[in-house]
């Protein structure tokens, strides 16, 4: 028979696994499975921002081939999507450390809001990166004989894999496990992972548990606000809700509702103190979602943080058709909000303890289907922020080229640059140690580099 302490345990870990408030009030009351940690001891600050691309975001015409050579395999393979190699002049990268060959990349031309900050070397540019086990082989992949991972060019697995390291299914992402490691340092842990975006595994930690905020500022429960214009009403409810009932749920269920009132009082508080911004954000959803983590940023001193992982969200990029039509659109929003949050940074006096980073589901192929393109594997990414090791290309330059040496298939890249090494060396620079990296990305052990040095 299990003790009342067991009970309560059991309870916690199957209440905080099925979401026991439902999608009505996403994960704000679930905070049952944390207690608060002690007071931070870090001296400094530092913040991590994954910037998710939902759909699969396309990588040959993101980061487009400029040389001759290139240019010309990638026109080749996909006329009716390819940008017109005029058309690139404005925004080729000119990296302090040459290409090798002669190898040239620009960004799309509605990135051209990133170029400065590039150029200032404040952005870092990554070449093939995607979701791998161990390093792989293309000969490696087509005789079956080296681990994969499962599902692959499957949305819902690959955005899973990209996050967590596990498919669809997964109970924790890398940066709820870094928050696992590093709340103790916070003075509110609970405010250790915070989504801009709803729900994403990547926040979730075998501990740590993701705290989500909207537009202005955290989801206020019913309690929060008046019952049907009642003050006295709403007083009544949340006395109700917070109440310790006899039965396990009900009491687990009111000290989690008062943790929720007690956290949406203290992050309120503090965002009122917020300094006004002069940048400008776009009015759009990921530009609104950059905002509020900026705002946050701003008072996490008030809030006794040190260190804290955001995510941030956008859709649209499963381009199987009009990709050339309605990437641009999608491309310039990214540029808008990442330009605008970076900008941000700089005012509010920590660029350098901020960095931003994109993700997405995998890339797509270089082949077109007429006027889009299907489900690839690896893509190009962008990390922005002072501490970045920027105006620099990094990662394995790919061939360009329909069952090429660096593609499985109608120009779907291979990574050569494993999602665990891309988020490592973040890791590293946000904290978490050699010896902790393994619980955080447990195929890290799998390759000699894990540090590929871009911050």
């Amino acid at each position: 028979m299990m003790t009342s302490q067991q009970s309560r345990r059991a309870f916690l870990k199957r209440s905080s696994a099925l979401g026991i408030v439902g999608a009505a009030s996403p994960f704000v009351m679930n905070l049952a499975a944390i207690g608060e940690a002690a007071a931070a001891t870090a001296s400094d600050y530092k913040a991590l921002v994954c910037i998710f691309l939902f759909g699969g975001n396309d990588y040959a015409n993101t980061l487009p081939p400029y040389d001759t050579t290139n240019y010309n395999a990638y026109f080749n393979n996909r006329k009716t999507l390819a940008y017109l190699q005029p058309d690139l002049a404005a925004t080729v990268l000119n990296p302090v450390t040459p290409l090798p060959g002669g190898r040239q990349f620009a960004l799309a031309p509605a990135l051209a809001p990133l170029l400065p900050i590039f150029n200032a070397g404040k952005m870092a540019v990554m070449l093939n990166v995607g979701t791998l086990v161990q390093p792989t082989t293309k000969a490696q992949y087509i005789a079956k004989n080296v681990a994969l991972p499962p599902k692959l060019f499957s949305h819902n697995d690959q955005q899973s894999y990209w996050q967590a390291s596990s498919p669809e299914g997964a109970s924790s992402g890398w940066g709820g496990r870094i928050g696992d490691l590093l709340q103790s340092g916070n003075g509110t842990a609970t405010l250790t992972c915070i989504n801009a975006s709803g729900n994403a595994v990547f926040l979730s930690g075998r501990q740590a548990v993701q705290y989500a905020v909207g537009a202005t500022g955290p989801i206020p429960l019913a309690a929060n606000a008046t019952l049907f214009g009642s003050a006295a009403g709403s007083t009544a409810l949340k006395s109700l809700m917070t109440s310790p009932p006899a039965n396990l749920f009900g009491s687990e269920h009111s000290a989690v509702a008062k943790r929720s009132l007690d956290l949406y009082a203290q992050v309120s508080s503090a965002l009122t103190g917020a300094p006004t911004l002069a940048t400008a954000f776009p009015a759009t959803n990921l530009g609104t979602q950059l905002k509020i983590i900026a705002n946050l940023i701003s008072v996490s001193s008030q809030m006794g943080a040190k260190r804290q992982v955001f995510f941030a969200s956008t859709g649209g990029f499963d381009l199987h058709d009009s990709l050339a039509a309605n990437e641009p659109g999608l491309l310039a929003g990214i540029a808008a909000a990442l330009q605008s949050f970076y900008a941000a940074t700089v005012e509010l006096g920590v660029s350098n303890q901020v960095t931003s980073f994109t993700a997405s589901d995998f890339g797509r192929t270089l082949l077109s289907n007429t006027d889009g393109a299907d489900h690839g594997w690896g893509s190009m990414h962008f990390v922005v922020g002072g501490a970045v090791q920027g105006r620099q290309i990094y990662g394995a330059p790919p061939v360009f080229a329909n069952n090429g040496p660096d593609d499985v298939g109608q120009g779907r890249l291979l990574p050569t640059m494993s999602v665990d090494q891309y988020a490592a060396t973040m890791a590293s620079w946000f904290g978490v140690s050699d010896t902790n990296m393994p619980t955080v990305l447990p195929n890290i052990p799998n390759y000699t580099t894990k540090n590929i040095g871009f911050i």
